[in-house]
Parts: structure tokens; C-alpha cells; sequence
């Protein structure tokens, strides 16, 4: 009986955590790399293989025009192998490179100049970003958004708030610069500044007053149950007021997609930004283990729950794609940069170190993630 009763479980999860996180995951990098896919084509470039996933072939067949597309036993990435490179990562095969014909040079990716080769390696990341604004986009114009007036209903004894002088009642309008439409845009800008200090405008019985607040940063928990530390400011709406299902048109949708990227984006560099000025921990930091059971926890949920964590994963990898690291998109970047700049590519072989580098760094980064999982995990 035990043994069933385990074996249910294990089959249960199967299908509640393992499948929606390989669902999510392949979209994304099928986006990514067919973000650098179609910039090459358009740029000329000869493209011998696109593969979602690693390891031996499980599926394949090749088009017209010689791509062979391809599916991995390891669900768990993807790559685009251009003609002349030696490997997934765009090492250049120099000697495939020397015997290539004056035609089939033309269509290598390491002959191309240095901006179509730089416009190829951003495609994969800007591909990213153009599928979360779709997402957000798209549920804020078929679903909706649940959206509150951004009304103190009450004010925490002994909280920023209070120090600050917020009143019941008091409507808040601005925070900084930025105009303040509902409730929901008060949370994420007060849960991205724990520690910093934020100016507020708010409409108290007619008259405008200003107000300036600290929010504290503190440990709670998520809508599902995750630790997770976070600005609060001591205030609480009333949700049972003043609450409406808004639905966006086409460009004011798009217009929210984009702010809703940009969030993200924000969010990650704050984050990291306060980790190397010793205000946060690294703890935040996930990989796969967490990804997945994230996923598992927002698919009970609903559809748009996970489509709106595929859009926060989406910008996520885009954005540490983007980072200067070799081995990652930005690393190329980094390095087009200074061929630009210096009229000539670097050396073979600081080229070469820099991948060593960036690897190792890759790697570290992967197991310190995975070390976070696993303490995160309820089991442990």
C-alpha cells in the first residue's frame, strides 16, 4: 500500500511540477533561439543546426535549405550551430573556415561583419523580451486586469507609514515620478525599494500632501507560500472596494506589456545591485529545481498564472543572456564591441581564455542556484 500510495505521488508530481516547467521551459528557448535563428536568416547566415534540448537526437529532419532541426533528450536549453562554427557555443572552426569555398563563405557566420554577427547574438535575448511583452500584453486584453484604488484603509502601528504620516483614506498618486493608477502599481514600487526612500503625493480630502517613507525590507510570504524579502510600507487597501476587472486595448496593452518588462528588468538589476552592496542576500538566487517547483505551484493555479510566470521567465533569461560573461550572448557582444572598437577582433587566444573563464563562471553560477534549491525546498 505504501508503495502505491509513493508511486501515485511520484506520478502525480510527474505531471503537476516535471511536465508544465518543461512546457514553459521549451517555449521560451524555442523563442530564444529562433530569435537568433531568423536574424540570421535574414542576415544570410547558413544555419546547419537548431536543436531544442541536448544530448543524443531523439527527433529530427532537415528543411530545404539544410537546417536540420532537431529535438534533445535533455529538455533542459537549445542552441543554433551556424556554418563555420566549431561548436554550440560559436567557437569559430578555423580550419572548416579556411577550406570553405568564395561561396560558402558568404554564408558562414564568422564572415559576416561585425554588426550582422552582433545583430544575430542579440536576436536570441530581444526574442525574449518581445514574447513577455506579448504575454503580458495579451492577458491584460482577453482576461484583464484586477485592478484597486490606491486607498489606505489601514495603517500599521509603529510602520514606515505611520511614521510617515499616512492617514485612512489617503488616495496616493504619486510615488518619485511616477503616476500611480491602482494599488498594484503602489506594491511593486514599494516592493522593489526596501531600504530606500521614496517621495509620495497623496490626495487627502481634496488637498494634495506630500510624504516621504522608507519602506522596510522584510521577510513574508508569497501567494504561494515562498519566503521571499520584499519593501513594506504598513498600509492595506480594502479589497472589497473600488476593485474592477480592467481590460486593455491593443496599444494600451502593449504599452503595459512593455512597463511590465521593464519591471522585471528593473527588479533584477535592483536586486542584484543591492547583493554586491551587502543589503540583500544571494539566496534569492534559483535555478531549475526551484523554476520547476514554482511552475508546479502557479499551474494549480490557473493558465494565466503560468503564462504570466513564462513571461517573468522569458525577460529573466533574456536579460542573464545579455550579461558580459563569454559563453553568453553578452560575452559575444562584449567581445564585437572591442572588435568594433579596436578595428580588428581579439586574439585567438584571449578569446579562448575568456571562454574558459566565462564557463567556470557559468558553472558556479548553476551550482550556487542549485545549492539554493535544495535548501529551499520544504523536504530538506
Amino acid at each position: 500500500m505504501d508503495f502505491l500510495s509513493l508511486s501515485t505521488s511520484g506520478i502525480q508530481g510527474f505531471f503537476t511540477v516535471i511536465v508544465p516547467f518543461l512546457v514553459v521551459l521549451t517555449v521560451i528557448v524555442f523563442v530564444h533561439e529562433m530569435g537568433h535563428f531568423l536574424v540570421a536568416r535574414w542576415c544570410g547566415v547558413k544555419v546547419d543546426i537548431f536543436a531544442v534540448g541536448f544530448g543524443r537526437r531523439i527527433a529530427s529532419f532537415v528543411d530545404k535549405k539544410g537546417t536540420r532541426w532537431q529535438i534533445g533528450w535533455i529538455p533542459l536549453g537549445g542552441f543554433v550551430k551556424f556554418a563555420g562554427d566549431m561548436s554550440a557555443s560559436s567557437a569559430p572552426d578555423r580550419d572548416a573556415l579556411s577550406e570553405m569555398s568564395e561561396e560558402e563563405s558568404e554564408s558562414a557566420f564568422h564572415k559576416k561583419n561585425v554588426a550582422q554577427r552582433a545583430a544575430v547574438v542579440a536576436g536570441g535575448p530581444l526574442a525574449n523580451f518581445i514574447l513577455a511583452i506579448a504575454i503580458f500584453a495579451s492577458i491584460v486584453m482577453i482576461v484583464g486586469r484586477v485592478v484597486t484604488a490606491p486607498i489606505v484603509d489601514q495603517v500599521r502601528p509603529d510602520s514606515p507609514a505611520a511614521a510617515a504620516g499616512f492617514a485612512v483614506g489617503d488616495t496616493i498618486k504619486k510615488i518619485g515620478s511616477s503616476e500611480i493608477e491602482s494599488f498594484n502599481d503602489l506594491q511593486q514600487i514599494v516592493s522593489g525599494s526596501g531600504g530606500k526612500e521614496l517621495s509620495f503625493v497623496v490626495d487627502r480630502r481634496g488637498k494634495m500632501v506630500s510624504l516621504r517613507a522608507t519602506p522596510e525590507l522584510r521577510e513574508v510570504k508569497d501567494g504561494l507560500g515562498n519566503k521571499i524579502r520584499i519593501g513594506v510600507l504598513g498600509i492595506t487597501r480594502n479589497v472589497q472596494n473600488d476593485r474592477v476587472i480592467e481590460k486593455l486595448g491593443p496599444i494600451d496593452a502593449l504599452g503595459y506589456g512593455f512597463r511590465q518588462t521593464w519591471f522585471v528588468i528593473d527588479r533584477t538589476f535592483s536586486y542584484l545591485g543591492n547583493v554586491f552592496a551587502g543589503r540583500e542576500k544571494a539566496d534569492q538566487i534559483g535555478g531549475p529545481i526551484r523554476i520547476a517547483q514554482v511552475t508546479g505551484q502557479v499551474a494549480a493555479i490557473s493558465l494565466v498564472a503560468v503564462l504570466n510566470l513564462a513571461a517573468v521567465l522569458s525577460v529573466s533569461i533574456g536579460l542573464i543572456n545579455l550579461f558580459p560573461v563569454p559563453m553568453l550572448d553578452g560575452g559575444h557582444l562584449l567581445y564585437y564591441a572591442i572588435e568594433a572598437v579596436r578595428g580588428k577582433p581579439l586574439s585567438e587566444r584571449i578569446q579562448d581564455y575568456g571562454m574558459r573563464v566565462g564557463l567556470a563562471l557559468v558553472v558556479m553560477l548553476m551550482l550556487f542556484a542549485t545549492y539554493n534549491d535544495i535548501r529551499h525546498l520544504s523536504i530538506f
